[in-house]
């Protein structure tokens, strides 16, 4: 069943969502070779806490860390550790916080140092996919239409949507419905209606869609081992116009 929001419940997930927009920001102005995934997490939980709000990600199903730090091949779900970043590298930095028992959840892709122009692209595509899908989350459009849009620019570009994994509702979860896939045909699934909270996130392979999950129940890699970018946003669906976007920098 797809929850829909009161306004007040939309601020607290703002807030949430808010907590996690400043603190991606602290985490790219800080993010540099050397450091390791473990000091970003640090640095996550450290900012979480001291905006007023609660690590959403640690604990959950028993997820060890506040971020998820996927590095490279790595899709999503990647768990904090020593591993040092390197000139070159890509990171997907994953952020989500509770206020108030509401939660916002967002995630960027950027380069450590200098990148090749391929990669670029990766990471540029995604970010583009992401504000196509949010174009079309409009009252009136039918919930494939983000997917669709989404698909149609990443294959444009002649990279890889993954099916694996979703974005989906959020509030009072983390995850509610409905499901919102990358991918699909357009004029299909609910109506979007005013109220509806919804984390959009498009996660791209340079490569084939494959994924598969590693030893460790969380990490989630490209089958063929290409680069992997993923960004994502929490929105509110807004009674006309454009979504509203509650994961966007202030």
């Amino acid at each position: 069943m797809i929850i829909l929001k009161t306004l007040e419940e939309i601020e607290l997930i703002s807030r949430a969502s808010q907590i996690v927009a400043e603190c991606q920001k602290i985490l790219i102005r800080e993010l540099k070779p050397g450091m390791t995934t473990l000091d970003l997490d640090v640095l996550t939980e450290t900012c979480i806490r001291d905006l007023g709000g609660i690590p959403a990600f640690k604990g959950y199903r028993n997820y060890p860390k506040s971020l998820c730090a996927s590095l490279n091949n790595e899709v999503v779900h990647g768990i904090p550790s020593r591993r040092v970043l390197k000139d070159g590298d890509i990171i997907g930095l994953d952020v989500g916080a509770i206020v108030e028992g509401f939660y916002g959840d967002g995630a960027v892709t950027v380069s450590v140092g200098e990148v090749q122009p391929s990669i670029r692209k990766l990471i540029q595509v995604t970010h583009e996919a992401l504000s196509k899908g949010l174009e079309q989350a409009v009252v009136g459009k039918r919930l494939s239409d983000i997917s669709a849009a989404i698909q149609a620019h990443v294959e444009q570009h002649g990279f890889s949507v993954v099916r694996d994994f979703v974005g989906h509702g959020i509030g009072r979860q983390l995850h509610e419905e409905p499901q919102v896939p990358n991918y699909g045909k357009p004029g299909q699934g609910p109506r979007l209606k005013p109220g509806m909270a919804l984390a959009i996130e498009p996660m791209v392979n340079m490569g084939g869609a494959g994924v598969k999950v590693l030893d460790d129940g969380w990490t989630a890699v490209t089958s063929d081992g290409s680069l992997s970018a993923h960004f994502e946003h929490t929105i509110a669906i807004e009674p006309a116009g454009p979504p509203r976007i509650l994961t966007a920098c202030n």
